[in-house]
């Protein structure tokens, strides 16, 4: 290996043979036929031989001295072409070892948040009865890669509570599903976190199967449990039946710089015991449409229209009737990037929704109102550093039919701040 080497490098970096006339090595007679071309390399840095002043051409090189000399060469601006044509057993059995070593090590990849957020209130609605709240959320992230088509995600969550004095904390490995292609089919398997209807009907873990299909256009699906409606309320008590599988579907486009994008979908989930209870039937099921327009440079309207067959809901005196129809309606000029320091955004939102038309609402205000809530919110955010963003929020909401409510919880109103740092 070491004559072909010798050879090959001579050639890339064009040895002459008057190149150089000094012996460089004790081993290495002046009539020796690779006397010229050793004299150019070692004179270029890029052989040294052993320390006895050798060159011990007959003997066996490892793939390591190999991988150094070519290095070197390399960086003497060697031909690249013609050390791959002479080597290209040698260096493509090196590639192969170097490339998977590569791979394994960039085989998962670890991400997370943190937020830090105070809330209060007007009412005892927040965490634990108390007009305020405030608590620390961690997120880690392990997206492991399986092949070229399929991911795994993983994430640990803990949520420290600070609110009550008490070191209350809690700790989930909440999202573990497979994403990945199946030909130009999209999907989502296992437990994840995502939102239906932009949050509007629901916003939370869930168990499911999701098949999404097309870019600007595109249509998706998914199957499986809301998990989060079963979720029980307080450490210690036994999860809930109220909801026991869900299936969604959604068509819409997604075009970018169009004026306007829309989407219609349905969401319907069959109810277990607790949700009969609620709403008098065994299933909820939500008809909505939306759509977004740009109506200027970096400001955008946005409405929702959302109808429900849930008619009924529990309340004081038995089954209240409730509206059947919601909508919402907002604006947003420009937003927060979190990689770009001093981008800021404003948004505000109109809601009013019955209570058949949303599960598990994605604001951070008080919607857990018997016959559906209205109301507004206003807000902003700005990044203070890369990858540090502030944003705060006012919500003021209330009961949609003030007979069906108590006296002290007609209306809510919430300060909403909070500080997400991702990393």
């Amino acid at each position: 290996m070491k004559k072909s080497l010798v050879l090959a490098m001579a050639m890339a970096l064009g040895v002459t043979a008057s190149a150089y006339a000094a012996n460089p090595f004790s081993d290495v007679p002046a009539g020796h036929w690779a006397y010229d071309s050793i004299s150019k390399l070692a004179a270029a840095g890029i052989i040294e031989g052993y320390g006895d002043d050798t060159f011990r051409g007959d003997r066996l090189m490892t793939r390591y001295e190999m991988a150094q000399i070519v290095a070197k060469a390399l960086a003497k601006g060697a031909n690249v072409d013609k050390l791959a044509a002479e080597f290209a057993d040698e260096l493509d059995a090196l590639g192969v070892r170097v490339a998977a070593l590569e791979k394994k090590s960039d085989n998962v990849k670890i991400t997370g948040e943190i937020r830090y957020h105070y809330a209060s209130s007007n009412k005892n609605v927040r965490e634990g009865d108390k007009k305020y709240e405030h608590g620390l959320r961690s997120r880690i992230y392990f997206t492991g890669k399986v092949n070229d088509n399929w991911n795994y995600v993983g994430r640990i969550q803990n949520q420290q509570w600070f609110h009550d004095n008490a070191g209350n904390e809690e700790t989930h490995f909440n999202i573990a599903k497979l994403e990945g292609r199946l030909g130009g089919v999209k999907v989502v398997a296992g437990r994840d976190d995502d939102v239906f209807a932009d949050g509007m009907i629901y916003d939370g873990e869930h168990d499911a199967i999701k098949l999404s299909y097309g870019d600007k256009w595109y249509v998706s699906g998914a199957y499986g449990k809301l998990t989060d409606l079963n979720e029980p309320d307080n450490d210690g008590d036994p999860a809930k039946d109220f909801s026991k599988k869900f299936w969604t579907a959604e068509i819409g486009s997604n075009i970018e710089d169009s004026f306007v994008n829309g989407k219609v979908g349905y969401l319907r989930t069959k109810l277990g015991a607790e949700g009969e209870t609620d709403y008098d039937r065994d299933n909820v099921g939500i008809f909505y449409v939306g759509a977004d327009f740009k109506v200027a440079k970096d400001l955008n309207l946005g409405a929702m229209y959302l109808h429900t067959n849930a008619d009924k809901f529990n309340g004081e005196n038995g089954f209240d009737t409730t509206k059947k129809n919601g909508f919402v309606v907002g604006l947003g000029y420009k937003g927060a990037e979190a990689s770009e320091p001093g981008s800021w955004g404003l948004a505000a939102k109109y809601y009013h929704q019955g209570k058949g038309t949303y599960l598990a609402h994605t604001i951070d205000g008080y919607t857990d109102f018997k016959s559906g809530f209205k109301g507004w919110s206003v807000g902003g955010d700005v990044t203070l550093a890369k990858n540090m963003v502030l944003g705060v929020t006012y919500y003021d909401t209330k009961a949609l039919k003030d007979e069906m409510e108590q006296a002290d919880l007609k209306k809510a109103r919430v300060l909403w701040s909070e500080l997400n740092i991702t990393f």
